[in-house]
C-alpha cells in the first residue's frame, strides 16, 4: 500500500507544501508551516445556496438599491460596533483571549433577541449543561433560546434548515470540521471549508451568523488569515481579562465604520453597557500631578476622553529605557527626539515612561501634544491644571499638525466641565462656533506648546 502523502500548509495564508520549511514561500511568514493531512473528497459539496435565477451582468445604474433590514442586539454597545444593528445575512466574527467574555457576551445577545427572533446556540466547547448554568448564572430569559452540541458542520447546517433560526452562534470555529476532509478539526483546512459552508449557508438563508475564533500568543485570529476575509465584521476584545472593563473593536465592518468602540463593565450579572466611557478613563486627580494630561481621541464616531501619564526618571543605564504602554513606542521615540531637536529639552539621560489609563489602545495621532505635554510636566515636576486638555500631531519640523473633526473633540471635552484647550491653530474654531466657558490657546509649533505649558504651569 502507498505510503499517505503528506501536506504542510501555512496557518496564516492557507497555502500548501510538500515539504516542511521554515518560512512560508508564498506569504513570507515564519514558522507557520503546520503538517496536515491530505485533503480528499469534493471540497465543493455541502451546502451550496444555489440560486433559481441564473446569473448575468448588469450595468450599475441598474441595480435597485434596498434598504438594509438591521435588527437590535438589545446591547447597545454591541449595536454601535455592529453599524446600527444586526444586519440579515451577515456574518460577524469575533475574536479575543481566553475568560474575556466572548461566550458570555453571545450568550447574553441570544437571550435579549430570542424573544423576537428564533435563535440557535451551537457549541462546540461547552456541554449543554454548562451554557444552561452560565445562563441561569446571568440571570437570563431562558424560553425561546435554542441550543445544540454539534462540531460536524453538515449536521449543524441539517438542523439549522429544519428549525430556521434568524440569528445563530457557532462557538466556536476551531471546533467544527466536515466530513469532506480528512484531517482534525482546528486545522487550516478545516476551519477554512467549514467557514465556506457555514457562510454560504448564512448568506442563501438570511441568518445573522457569529463566529467566535480563538487567537494566538500574538492576539491575532488562528487560523488562516483568509477566514477574516470570508466575513463581514470581525470584532475584537480588547483589554485584559482580569480587568473590570472591556473594549470591543470593529477592525473590519461591511456595514458600519471601522475602528468603532464598544465599552462593557464585566460584573457578576455579565457584560453592562458603559454609556459614557470618557468619565472611566479620566482618573480625577485630588489635586494636580505632574506627568499627567488629558487628550480627546476618537473612537469610530464617538470623541473620547482619556487620561496619558507619563514618568520620567534619571537613568541608571547606559541604554535608557522607553516604554509606552496604550501608544506606539516608536512613536514616543521620534517625538522625544524633535522635543531635543525644536524645543531645546534633552531627554537622552532619562528613562521615560508613558502609559494610557484604563487600557486603551491609541491608534490615531491626536495624542502627540498629550505625550509630550505629560513627559514635560514629569520632567519639571511641575503639575499642571486639572482643567486643560489638548490635541493635536506633530511633525518632523516641528510644527502642530490639525487633527479631524476638532469642532467635535472640543465640544465633548467642554461638556466634561474641562476649561482651557491647547489645540492646533488649524482646529481654532470659527466665531459662530466658539463655545462658552472654554479658552483655547492655538499653537504652531512646538515651541509655542512647551512654553504654554510652562506659563500654565
Amino acid at each position: 500500500m502507498a505510503k499517505a502523502k503528506i501536506l504542510y500548509v501555512c496557518s496564516g495564508c492557507g497555502s500548501s507544501h510538500s515539504k516542511w520549511a521554515g518560512q512560508c514561500g508564498d506569504c513570507g511568514d515564519w514558522n507557520t508551516l503546520v503538517e496536515s493531512a491530505p485533503e480528499t473528497g469534493d471540497k465543493r459539496s455541502g451546502f451550496a445556496g444555489k440560486s433559481n435565477t441564473a446569473a448575468h451582468i448588469q450595468q450599475l445604474e441598474d441595480v435597485k438599491m434596498e434598504a438594509e433590514t438591521r435588527t437590535g442586539t438589545g446591547i447597545s454597545e454591541l449595536d454601535r460596533v455592529l453599524g446600527g444593528g444586526l444586519v440579515h445575512g451577515s456574518v460577524t466574527l469575533i475574536g479575543g483571549d481566553p475568560g474575556i467574555g466572548k461566550s458570555t457576551l453571545l450568550t447574553q445577545t441570544l437571550a435579549a433577541i430570542s424573544s423576537t427572533l428564533p435563535s440557535l446556540y451551537v457549541t462546540g466547547e461547552e456541554s449543554l449543561q454548562q451554557v444552561s448554568l452560565r445562563a441561569r448564572r446571568l440571570g437570563l430569559a431562558e424560553k425561546g433560546l435554542q441550543l445544540l452540541s454539534e462540531t460536524c458542520v453538515e449536521s449543524i447546517i441539517t438542523l439549522a434548515a429544519k428549525a430556521k433560526p434568524r440569528v445563530m452562534v457557532i462557538d466556536s470555529i476551531q471546533t467544527i470540521y466536515t466530513e469532506t476532509l480528512q484531517s482534525a478539526p482546528g486545522g487550516v483546512a478545516q476551519v477554512r471549508e467549514s467557514a465556506a459552508q457555514l457562510v454560504r449557508f448564512a448568506k442563501h438563508t438570511g441568518t445573522a451568523l457569529f463566529l467566535v475564533g480563538h487567537v494566538t500568543k500574538e492576539g491575532t485570529l488562528a487560523g488562516p488569515r483568509v477566514l477574516e476575509h470570508m466575513v463581514d465584521t470581525v470584532l475584537y476584545f480588547e483589554g485584559d481579562s482580569g480587568e473590570r472593563y472591556r473594549m470591543i473593536r470593529a477592525v473590519k465592518n461591511r456595514f458600519g465604520a471601522v475602528n468603532e468602540l464598544g465599552v462593557f463593565a464585566m460584573t457578576e450579572e455579565g457584560l453592562k453597557t458603559v454609556s459614557n466611557p470618557s468619565a472611566i478613563f479620566l482618573s480625577r486627580h485630588e489635586k494636580p500631578v505632574p506627568g499627567s494630561i488629558v487628550t480627546v481621541t476618537r473612537e469610530g464616531s464617538r470623541p473620547m476622553l482619556v487620561e496619558v501619564q507619563a514618568l520620567v526618571d534619571d537613568s541608571h543605564s547606559p541604554n535608557p529605557r522607553r516604554v509606552s504602554l496604550g501608544m506606539d513606542a516608536n512613536r514616543l521615540n521620534m517625538l522625544l527626539a524633535v522635543m531635543h531637536r525644536h524645543g531645546g529639552i534633552a531627554m537622552y539621560d532619562q528613562d521615560v515612561f508613558i502609559n494610557v489609563v484604563g487600557g486603551v489602545r491609541l491608534t490615531e495621532t491626536c495624542a502627540d501634544t498629550a505625550l509630550l505635554l505629560a513627559a514635560l510636566s514629569s520632567f519639571r515636576d511641575k503639575p499642571l491644571p486639572t482643567s486643560i486638555f489638548t490635541f493635536g500631531e506633530i511633525g518632523l519640523a516641528g510644527e502642530i499638525r490639525p487633527v479631524s473633526n476638532g469642532q467635535e473633540r472640543l465640544r465633548e471635552a467642554a461638556k466634561h466641565g474641562f476649561k482651557t484647550a491647547i489645540i492646533p491653530k488649524a482646529n481654532l474654531p470659527r466665531k459662530n462656533d466658539a463655545i462658552d466657558d472654554l479658552a483655547i490657546i492655538p499653537v504652531q509649533r512646538i515651541s509655542e506648546l512647551m512654553e504654554a505649558a510652562i506659563s500654565l504651569g
